[in-house]
């Protein structure tokens, strides 16, 4: 599974790889994430990717000749799906993190300032994906979010993958259940009894009936 990040702030990804899990499945070799500097794509001297919106308005938006330069040479190494993080795009779900850690290459361009260039989103994005109904600096974060959220799907990454198929959201309608953890009795509160009798049949049954279900919205 590779990762290929088009970014602005290539340090914001990098300091992220260094820790964790993520940083254990590089080493590993079960994933791996090339972070790419936009800027570098740039012909401009003092390397700029935006510019002033025509017809006017606040803010800039990113240039379509350094996003056409970065996603060619990438894609000229190894072809993939390009997903641009957006607030327009569809909400990231663990349906789509499942259908994404299908792909061999996710090539994620990080948008910054008041957006991109039509012409690169018309062009070079498969598909445009939010973390929700909000607003962030830019996608660097939720290219993070990405990237921590597939990995997952790969074996291996984490150390025992049923705890993976035991994720909230991993089926539909599966969600998980109270968790406890020594020591038994803390301030006056007991560890339900059914989980210390060693019944694996009466746990799994407790689980179940014990399943946490969505909060209301507020």
């Amino acid at each position: 599974m590779k990762f290929s990040v088009l970014t602005i702030f290539p340090e914001m990804i990098r300091s992220f790889l260094e820790v964790g899990l993520i940083q254990k499945a590089i080493q590993k070799k079960l994933i791996e994430v090339a972070v790419h500097d936009l800027r570098s794509f740039s012909h401009n001297k003092h390397r700029k990717v935006d510019d002033r919106p025509f017809g006017g308005g606040p803010g800039m938006v990113m240039m379509p000749d350094p996003l056409f330069r970065a996603v060619e040479h990438i894609r000229g190494k190894q072809p993939g799906r390009v997903i641009l993080f957006s607030a327009y795009g569809a909400v990231l779900n663990q349906a789509k993190i499942k259908r994404l850690a299908l792909q061999p290459h996710l090539i994620l361009i990080c948008g910054r300032y008041e957006g991109v260039d039509q012409r690169a989103i018309d062009q070079l994005v498969d598909e445009e994906v939010s973390l929700g109904k909000y607003v962030v600096m830019g996608g660097e974060v939720a290219a993070e979010v990405l990237i921590e959220a597939v990995s997952r799907m790969v074996v291996g990454v984490v150390g025992n993958f049923e705890s993976v198929q035991q994720d909230t959201f991993f089926r539909d309608h599966q969600f998980a259940f109270p968790q406890y953890t020594q020591p038994r009795s803390f301030r006056g509160l007991d560890v339900p009894e059914t989980l210390l009798t060693g019944n694996h049949q009466e746990i799994q049954q407790w689980r179940r009936s014990h399943q946490k279900a969505r909060r209301k919205r507020i």
